[in-house]
């Protein structure tokens, strides 16, 4: 028995707001009720704190070749970071090399998990690059069998691991009709390649340049383009890091018609904008990410696209490569800066802190946006939420904690911090996955290999714990 009693907490899920204690056993919320009179070996005082579900980061990189060089953080110090935030359960992209298998692809991806031993749970999106064998479309119409029931699709990164249109809509078809969805990249890697080329022919090589060769049109037109061909193969699809309100807007006409569209955007297009590009020093390398931090004002539309539901999910597209040795690949040409930034960790603090407390959003948003939406979307129903019978994975957090993010303190094996020296109130005071206690007051008491493998249903099935 290693049962615990939360007592007293105000409990918020994407459509509560009550307080009640919570008794979590054998992995699960066993019973929710005021003054359970129940024995516990643990119980914690949850008075005057949240009781929330585990949040769900259904959009990382962890330990992924790309540019070069591999992602810094693998699937022990990326999830022992993810729970120190409230991260309980993360969905990470197995990427298929050429000419390689899909059960080869995701056998690589579980070595991972079983060689580092995630602190919370994961599954895989399988990211398909190269579907010139037959064989490749038989292999992804088995995939929900083994528990994958989503699959990227980059329409960028030209050389690499962009794919061309028919290999996006032949993968839609298949998915459409086997129970998955298509997540999309959604940038016009052919107009990008070409901006990219121009710019260092003319001697433009600072990271800021990385923004100027991918201008909102880019991201627009691949996100209508995709919206369209999901039509077309009636395929849910998901967009994933909208960053623009160019870009925004198809998704808002394809929602507003009733089409099975979502999309997300990220941390980092809420708090940063381009001029973090222009720090001297190669320092802007820090944020090249892609799509890149747009202009200012765009964040003003991606806020509104969170209030309105529009955008549905805020992840953190965690993609960790250090500056001092990784990023620094791409001196003297911003075109080989490996992509990607830091945020797993970050996430659920900063979006109570900049739209819970500044009135933006509501408690019951904050946990759809990141907690129950994408658990339910992406097949994951006994998670996302506060229930009997959902998995116990839960998170007391004090809206009064404070802290000052710096990299000084985190727990990314990532060497900077997009977001050193902001001031935020309130975090988790413990952390549950499953019912194991890891983490306590900012101190990690879990062991490597809390987590486990999450197998995801079919799309649009089974949503009975996870309310819309």
């Amino acid at each position: 028995m290693n049962d615990t009693l939360i007592k007293g907490g105000r409990i918020i899920t994407a459509t509560d707001d009550y307080h009640a204690d919570v008794l979590l056993s054998a992995g699960r919320i066993a019973l929710i009720g005021e003054e359970l009179d129940v024995r516990a070996d643990r119980v914690i005082d949850a008075r005057g704190q949240y009781v929330i579900p585990g949040a769900v980061d259904m959009h990382t990189h962890l330990e992924m070749p790309f540019g070069g060089t591999v992602t810094c953080d693998d699937f022990t110090t990326g999830t022992v970071a993810a729970v120190h935030g409230g991260t309980t359960a993360v969905v990470d992209f197995c990427i298929q090399e050429r000419d390689q298998s899909l059960p080869d692809a995701l056998a690589t991806w579980h070595e991972k998990i079983e060689r580092c031993r995630p602190l919370a749970d994961v599954g895989f999106h399988l990211a398909v690059t190269d579907l010139t064998d037959p064989a490749r479309l038989e292999e992804l119409a088995a995939l929900p069998e083994h528990g994958v029931t989503s699959i990227k699709l980059f329409m960028a990164y030209k050389g690499a691991i962009m794919v061309d249109d028919e290999t996006l809509f032949r993968t839609m078809q298949v998915a459409g009709r086997t129970g998955s969805v298509v997540m999309v990249h959604a940038e016009n890697g052919d107009a990008i390649d070409v901006l990219v080329r121009e710019a260092l022919a003319a001697g433009n090589t600072d990271p800021i340049w990385h923004a100027r060769t991918r201008p909102p049109i880019t991201e627009a037109e691949a996100t209508s383009r995709a919206i369209d061909l999901a039509a077309l193969a009636d395929c849910p699809l998901y967009v994933v890091h909208v960053s623009c309100a160019e870009a925004l807007a198809p998704v808002q006409r394809a929602r507003a018609a009733g089409a099975a569209v979502w999309a997300e955007t990220c941390s980092q297009y809420l708090y940063l904008d381009e001029t973090y590009l222009a720090r001297p020093d190669f320092e802007g390398a820090k944020a090249v990410f892609t799509p890149p931090a747009r202009e200012a004002h765009q964040q003003e539309a991606l806020w509104r696209g969170l209030e309105t539901g529009v955008l549905s999910v805020v992840s953190s597209d965690h993609c960790a490569f250090r500056f001092a040795d990784q990023k620094a690949l791409g001196r003297g040409d911003f075109s080989k800066i490996p992509n990607g930034a830091p945020g797993i960790e970050d996430r659920v603090e900063l979006l109570h802190e900049t739209g819970v407390r500044s009135g933006r959003l509501t408690l019951n948003q904050w946990v759809e946006l990141t907690s129950t939406a994408p658990a339910r979307l992406f097949g994951m129903p006994a998670k996302g939420t506060i229930a009997v019978g959902a998995d116990a994975d839960v998170v007391v957090f004090d809206p009064e904690r404070t802290r000052t993010i710096s990299a000084a303190t985190h727990h990314s094996a990532v060497d900077y911090n997009l977001y050193e020296g902001t001031a935020v109130r309130g975090g988790p005071s413990a952390v549950f996955v499953r019912g194991t206690l890891v983490v306590r007051d900012g101190e990690l008491v879990g062991e490597p290999g809390t987590g486990r493998f999450v197998a995801r249903e079919r799309f649009g099935a089974g949503a009975a714990l996870t309310a819309a």
